[in-house]
């Protein structure tokens, strides 16, 4: 991998030959030739020479006239092994969470609030990505990743020795604040290094390490943890993030990603960021998902509040976390709000297929996080697959964006169906298989039609907006999703519980009810159920899991109602035919002067 990556932008024959219009020359790097370098440009990438100058340039006006040394193939290895790693404990914290949340649970003494061991780290994750783009124009990409990884492992540590469920929580939202850069990082740096022709097969690469995370960390949390503890589960990714960070801030040489702002000071930078609004966007999204999850009025309230100070923040802001004017392209918005209700939806899946395996099928913790596997199998699959077979071109991917949707969106029906004691093993790893699938495909199309989409230079803009909506979608598929869960799950054992009680429910299954809401596996526990008992909670864990994959199936008709809105004209047909009709208009008046009149 290391050498494609390095052939691509660094060696030769990494000419962006998929760029018929440009009319450099392509030459082996030089120690001018730039280190990272826009390929958004449809004129020059980070590969073609200028014919007026003697070194390899940038027409970007960020960076076209900083020269730094190249990549060769050993930076380019470290740092391709050293951002999958961080890319692997990232994806596996917000899977593994699923297989080890009963444990914690009963050490912390906080089953009524386990849905937010995974909402708290998804939360702080997706809401300081935006911020963690704008520090990434004032500090080189080597430095932010160090940064990001350390605050990763400050958070493992502090996981690790919680004593209590509030001080647990602040160790996954640090945790969560060092994920929020990395799978923008990642992105960006994809981008900047690779071909357009490569590009979707390098995503797809960047995709399957982020897939193998969610479905291998499911199995090695679930593994380790009846070895080794919880705590000692969580300690040990302090040291791995560390030195990860740290490999990619000795491979990539430090430099500002940025040339706007160079002449002014680091505290003169650091004060332009739009701190304000990244305050009020995470208060905004905590508190929608609590009140969608609740269904309280009071923190709805403070939601709308909380965004409409974050609007008139960011509209006054001359650096804002969120670009309105880009947001406000018909295009550019449907893309983020479509991939939002699809990254939730696939959440779903993410999170309580494990819990399915737990509860339903009562099998070992280990084995209810191998159920990932074959979803998350799929998923980098589909994603390499139409990025190496496909994806290889700038254009217009509509249809197929709708297509990898609608076949999403019946998987997720067909899984509600499948989800129960009754159905047939092969079945269900089979429909979790297609619903990766194309979630895979999906995600490199969408992107791919996104960038279609959007201007050229607002590209790398783009890209990060997308990836902030899919961080939000995490937030929004466990708490939303969560909210709706609990509450079917409670209602039914309840129900269940009074039948059996013939109409009465004592205190103790009344705390039997808080238990198995915020412990799966405690519905096999030997010692805690009777038979009568356990088929009540099966039963209820059956009737929860309907209800979310019919709701999530529901979403995805919005989902596609969103893609399809957003047109198959990119930004430089919008501009040619808006040229023409000018042309058109001005030729007609010189036809008939009276026009202008």
């Amino acid at each position: 991998m290391a050498a494609g990556l390095t052939e691509d932008c660094f060696g030769p024959g990494g000419d962006d030959r998929s760029d018929s219009s440009t009319t450099s020359a392509t030459i082996t790097a030089t120690e001018q030739t730039p280190l990272l370098a826009s390929d958004t440009s449809s004129v020059t990438t980070a590969c073609h020479i200028s014919p007026e100058r003697d070194t390899t340039t940038i027409h970007d006006a960020a960076s076209d006239d900083d020269e730094h040394p190249p990549l060769g193939w050993k930076r380019g290895t470290a740092i391709i092994l050293s951002m999958w790693a961080l890319i692997f404990l990232q994806a596996a914290n917000m899977s593994g969470i699923s297989t080890t949340q009963s444990s914690i649970a009963a050490d912390l003494d906080s089953y009524q609030h386990a849905m937010w061991f995974t909402s708290s780290y998804m939360i702080s994750m997706s809401s300081t990505a935006p911020l963690v783009g704008r520090l990434s124009m004032i500090f080189s990409p080597g430095v932010m990743v160090f940064i990001c990884s350390t605050w990763f492992a400050i958070g493992a540590v502090i996981t690790s020795i919680a004593p209590t469920f509030g001080v647990f929580i602040l160790g996954r939202v640090l945790c969560g604040v060092g994920s929020g850069g990395i799978m923008t990082l990642c992105m960006i740096l994809v981008i900047q290094l690779t071909s357009k022709k490569k590009r979707g097969l390098w995503i797809g690469l960047v995709n399957a390490g982020f897939t193998i995370g969610v479905s291998t960390g499911a199995v090695v949390f679930g593994a380790l943890l009846p070895v080794i503890g919880w705590r000692l589960l969580f300690g040990s990714q302090a040291p791995l993030s560390f030195l990860a960070g740290l490999g990619v801030a000795l491979s990539i040489p430090n430099r500002p990603s940025t040339h706007r702002n160079r002449d002014k000071s680091l505290l003169v930078k650091l004060s332009g960021i739009d701190y304000l609004g990244a305050l009020f966007l995470t208060a905004n999204i905590t508190s929608l998902l609590y009140a969608l999850s609740t269904y309280s009025p009071v923190p709805l309230a403070l939601s709308l509040l909380s965004f409409s100070a974050f609007l008139t923040i960011e509209s006054r802001h001359p650096d804002p976390i969120i670009p309105l004017h880009i947001l406000s392209s018909r295009g550019v918005l449907l893309s983020c709000l479509s991939q939002l209700g699809f990254m939730a939806s696939r959440w779903t899946v993410l999170f309580y297929t494990p819990i399915f395996i737990l509860a339903v099928r009562g099998l070992s913790p280990a084995l209810a996080g191998s159920v990932l596997i074959p979803t998350n199998l799929g998923f980098g699959i589909g994603g390499l697959l139409v990025g190496w077979l496909h994806i290889k071109r700038s254009g217009s991917f509509w249809l197929p964006s709708l297509l990898a949707l609608f076949i999403f969106g019946c998987s997720l029906f067909e899984l509600s169906f499948v989800s129960n004691s009754q159905a047939k093993y092969g079945v269900y790893i089979t429909v979790v298989f297609i619903n990766g699938l194309c979630t895979g495909a999906a995600l490199n199309y969408t992107l791919a039609h996104l960038l279609h989409l959007a201007p050229a230079k607002e590209h790398f803009i783009v890209t990060g907006l997308l990836a902030t909506f899919r961080g939000f979608a995490g937030s929004f598929g466990t708490g939303i999703g969560g909210g709706v869960f609990n509450r079917v799950l409670k209602r039914a054992l309840t129900t269940g519980f009074l039948e059996l009680g013939d109409g009465e429910l004592t205190e103790e299954r009344q705390k039997l009810i808080t238990v198995l809401v915020g412990s799966p596996a405690a519905v096999w526990q030997e010692g805690v159920l009777s038979e009568m008992e356990r088929g009540v909670a099966v039963g209820g864990y059956e009737m929860a899991l309907r209800s979310l994959y019919i709701g999530a199936a529901g979403a995805t008709v919005f989902v596609l109602i969103l893609q399809w809105g957003t047109g198959w004209r990119g930004a430089e047909e919008e501009k040619d035919n808006m040229r023409d009709e000018e042309e058109i208009g001005e030729a007609a008046v010189e036809a008939d002067p009276a026009m202008e009149a």
